[in-house]
């Protein structure tokens, strides 16, 4: 096997091995990344939820409590679930694969019973009352979506509505009944704010990073083993060969041309350098015996 494949062989070796290292680290690095950026996504959606629900009960609700009183009619605007839900409903318009819910085990309104796996995120929250957030994936039939979510816990003002429904507004009770969305407790979690985005898109933009990453590095790995096989070639193994073709001439008694001109001062001009004074030598030893 000839020098120049041993070198190759073993240089694309350990390339192997270190481009298996780097595509590790890179992919993981970017997989990560890409959840990071949903995760501040979903971060950012669920603090603007809050907010329209803070609008609601610190704005909206005095207001309309006065209109209800008036007109006798329940309003539901002034829930703050039903201000944050609206308002994400609109940016579901344009982004449909988001979802934002109040799920609730016992809701007024039918349309925010919690599903199994939002049942599952509240008992976690019961369990668990000092823990104030959840973050999570899961599979939907749209692919790979992460959810964020925050606790709900019955404050005073939710039990004026929501302990009995001798105590709930009776427009409140005309519009909803009375079956569903009663017997909440005081400090007690009721319901949990859940954001999900979709993690298809930044996973697909991750992926293609870290292939177009591969063929940069695998390109610049071959246009560096060209270049390296180039010089080895020139600057090792062509004057190797000039040097054995000549010893080859030496030893068959072919004396013309046998020593070779010496360039620069590194190690294969040193090499050139005794091989000429050993030619020299021979050369004077022959002579010597032919005398």
């Amino acid at each position: 096997m000839k020098l120049l494949l041993k070198f190759n062989i073993l240089l694309i070796t350990l390339v192997a091995i270190a481009l298996a290292i780097v595509s590790s680290v890179a992919h993981s690095f970017l997989i990560e990344n890409a959840r990071d950026q949903v995760l501040q996504q979903a971060e950012l959606m669920m603090t603007s939820a809050s907010s329209t629900r803070k609008y609601t009960t610190d704005e909206l609700k005095p207001l309309l409590l006065k209109t209800m009183a008036e007109d006798n009619i329940f309003l539901p605007q002034i829930v703050p679930a039903y201000g944050a839900t609206t308002t994400f409903n609109h940016l579901r318009k344009s982004f449909p694969e988001y979802t934002y819910k109040e799920a609730t085990l016992n809701p007024t309104n039918l349309q925010d019973r919690a599903s199994d796996w939002e049942s599952d995120i509240i008992q976690n929250f019961r369990n668990n009352p000092e823990k104030k957030e959840l973050v999570g994936e899961r599979i939907t039939p749209t692919g790979p979506s992460l959810y964020v979510a925050h606790p709900i816990v019955a404050a005073q003002p939710c039990l004026q509505c929501h302990s009995t429904p001798a105590a709930a507004p009776q427009s409140m009770i005309d519009k909803y009944g009375s079956a569903n969305g009663f017997g909440w407790n005081l400090n007690e979690v009721v319901a949990a704010q859940i954001v999900s985005v979709p993690m298809q898109l930044p996973i697909s933009i991750a992926t293609k990073a870290f292939h177009t990453l591969l063929i940069a590095l695998s390109i610049t790995f071959l246009a560096i083993l060209i270049a390296v096989d180039l010089v080895l070639y020139f600057l090792i193994l062509k004057p190797v060969r000039k040097l054995s073709a000549v010893a080859d001439r030496v030893s068959l008694g072919q004396f013309e041309d046998a020593e070779l001109p010496v360039r620069g001062k590194d190690e294969m001009a040193q090499l050139t350098a005794s091989f000429n004074r050993l030619f020299v030598t021979v050369t004077k030893a022959l002579k010597m015996l032919d005398s």
